[in-house]
């Protein structure tokens, strides 16, 4: 229905989403509300989070709604007057995408000065002008004719809420966004007990779901919260209190209840501050899926870089697409076991990291591999990224001083008279430049050739073929198909659930290509490699800049991986040893940086479009701090810059 307030500035129409809550307390509105307001889909209720106490003879007939928008605006002039009121509602606009003029139809002032306020006549008649019909004010301002008194009875931030002027309670408001990169496995909201609740709301969209995210005018770091306000995504692995946990099937999604607990993880960026807003999509079981076809479960993420047809890359899927794609996502975690942080951030052209192994503890997690599993999380900036870095991992030290060494492997690289090619050379000259030194040009085959242990024999890609695709395989087989098989058989029957074909695919090799014994070679053969590339490779620590070098390579080129693709169906996991492996085998720190974008000629809209050219920089272990600092500071030097969402990283 149409709720009227006789403003021209604005229009607010509600309609109750959910009729599932019975409870007549006074502190829930259902499951609360969808609400329109100039055109902008938000929702409302749930737990009021305070309630305004107005004197007896307060006149709720002016109100024709039993939920209206009101702004609280907190101020610390001794004299609040049109024009500072003007600055402060700008203000508002200019930091927060859920504060809109809507807002301003009833309006709540707080003073935070000293001594009491005075809100002159002028004040008034500009928010006459924004569409408020009332003003009420704490008794911490002069009583004005045009000023209703009134209490908070719990003290509440600045920004848009949602009130009954009828009881008086006070409700969040949560903007409504669409997910149309299909990017999200489920929204969701604070339960207000520590845990979470799937959002009970929807707004348009063929095929989307619909996030809420609060006000960040709510929110403001502090040394306990550095990260207070920053709006979160999670990978659908990740356990959260509330919430199931998918892993990319549907059948573990109903199989298993709601969490009671939420993993480590996730709960030390909670208490940072960060603000969870779903779960994102997965490869299932964060393995490795080409699109479409080996999506059989869930839909893959769409890539919104290019002509928006262009594989994720995985398994953090939907947290790099999510982060490529939505301007009010600001980080997303996801998982790095052989290169799933790493190949969504290199397509999407992100900030991503696989951290040094066991940054953070990987509890209530669903497992790939345990001696590989790592976390780490997306951002569209160095600054938040190394700020969210510093706050998520407690066992490093925060090294400021930077190696003078850096490992450059010609064969890495393409052609300098190609586009990318190009675009990195100038990249690493100018952190040459910046470090003060020159590349040291290696090459890791021959430097395995000559200084490998005595007790193993042969090439580095032979004896590292196969490492990583038994780890993998033969872990998950043990740690999650059993059990899982184990318990849908349980309760369907003796059924089976069904599997997707790369993880099928990837279980069955690894049981009938050596199963527990494989497994026990190949993580002996991981040490190896390991302590090689601690002493004698280029992972080296140093006591001043933690490692004694950098080591570079592209991650992405440019390429095309288009999701319309009819690939050969999945007989395998990975095999090989790359580059890519190096932080996977060694548990060293891997992380991508954007360097630019290159043109292609598209066979979807058949124009021009870019896609992302990436760089990674590795250290030794431990040293993730200091990447962290040195890929923020090349960010201030305007060496590395902040990438923007949608089809260009860096549009014109």
């Amino acid at each position: 229905m149409a709720l009227g307030f006789g403003s021209r500035l604005w229009r607010v129409s509600a309609s109750i989403v959910l009729l599932f809550a019975t409870s007549t307390t006074s502190t829930t509105i259902d499951d609360g509300k969808l609400f329109t307001v100039n055109g902008i889909s938000y929702y409302g209720g749930g737990t009021a989070v305070s309630k305004i106490v107005t004197s007896a003879d307060f006149n709720t007939t002016q109100f024709n709604a039993d939920i209206v928008p009101i702004t609280i605006i907190r101020t610390d002039d001794a004299v609040l007057t049109k024009d500072s009121l003007k600055d402060t509602i700008s203000n508002y606009s200019a930091s927060d995408d859920v504060f809109q003029i809507g807002f301003l139809q009833s309006v709540f002032l707080l003073y935070d000065g000293d001594g009491r306020s005075k809100a002159d006549i002028s004040s008034h008649q500009a928010l006459q002008n924004f569409g408020s019909k009332v003003v009420m004010a704490s008794p911490r301002y002069r009583p004005e004719a045009h000023l209703t008194p009134a209490k908070l009875s719990h003290d509440l931030p600045q920004g848009p809420y949602f009130f009954s002027p009828q009881t008086g309670e006070v409700y969040q408001a949560f903007r409504l966004y669409s997910d149309h990169q299909v990017a999200f496995t489920e929204a969701a909201l604070s339960d207000g007990n520590g845990g979470f609740k799937p959002l009970p709301a929807a707004a348009s969209g063929a095929m989307t779901k619909s996030v809420a995210v609060p006000s960040r005018l709510y929110y403001t770091p502090t040394s306990e919260k550095p990260l207070a306000g920053l709006r979160l995504g999670v990978k659908d692995i990740y356990h959260i209190k509330g919430l199931r946990t998918s892993g990319g099937n549907r059948a573990y999604y109903d199989l298993y209840s709601p969490q009671n607990t939420t993993g480590p993880a996730i709960q030390r960026l909670i208490d940072q501050g960060a603000i969870m807003v779903g779960k994102m999509g997965t490869v299932q079981f964060a393995n490795g899926d080409n699109p479409t076809a080996d999506w059989v479960d869930f839909h893959c993420p769409f890539n919104p870089r290019g002509d928006g047809y262009q594989a994720p890359g995985g398994s953090s899927s939907g947290p790099g697409a999510g982060i490529g794609a939505y301007d009010w996502l600001d980080i997303a975690v996801g998982s790095d076991t052989g290169g799933s942080m790493r190949s969504p951030g290199g397509m999407q052209g992100l900030f991503a990291n696989r951290p040094s192994t066991g940054a953070v503890s990987l509890d209530d997690v669903i497992p790939l591999c345990h001696a590989l599993d790592t976390a780490g999380v997306f951002s569209r900036n160095a600054a938040t990224w190394s700020k969210v870095l510093h706050a998520w991992y407690q066992n490093f030290t925060d090294y400021r001083e930077y190696p003078k060494k850096i490992f450059y492997q010609d064969s890495s690289f393409p052609a300098t008279n190609t586009s990318a090619g190009a675009m990195l050379e100038e990249f690493v000259v100018k952190v040459e430049d910046f470090l003060a030194t020159k590349r040291e040009h290696v090459n890791i085959s021959s430097q395995w050739e000559k200084t490998h242990p005595s007790t193993t024999a042969g090439a580095i890609n032979d004896v590292l073929n196969t490492t990583y695709a038994f780890l993998v395989s033969v872990d998950q087989y043990r740690s999650l198909a059993l059990p899982f098989y184990a318990d849908y058989a349980k309760e369907h029957e003796g059924r089976r659930p069904f599997i997707n074909p790369g993880p099928l695919a990837r279980w069955t090799w690894g049981q009938n290509n050596g199963g527990d014994a494989a497994f026990t070679e190949a993580l002996k053969n991981k040490t190896i490699f390991k302590n090689w590339w601690e002493t004698e490779g280029y992972g080296k620590a140093d006591e001043k800049t933690c490692s004694e070098g950098i080591y570079l390579y592209p991650y992405t080129q440019g390429d095309t991986q288009y999701r319309n693709v009819y690939f050969s169906a999945p007989t395998a996991p990975p095999l090989g040893f790359s580059n890519g492996r190096i932080a996977v085998l060694a548990g060293t720190p891997d992380m991508i940086v954007p360097v630019g974008e290159v043109a292609y000629n598209s066979t979807i809209s058949l124009k021009t479009e870019y896609m992302p050219v990436t760089m990674s920089f590795g250290a030794a272990r431990g040293c993730d701090f200091m990447l962290a600092n040195l890929i923020e500071d090349l960010e201030k030097a305007g060496i590395v810059k902040p990438v923007s969402t949608g089809s260009m990283m860096y549009p014109s």
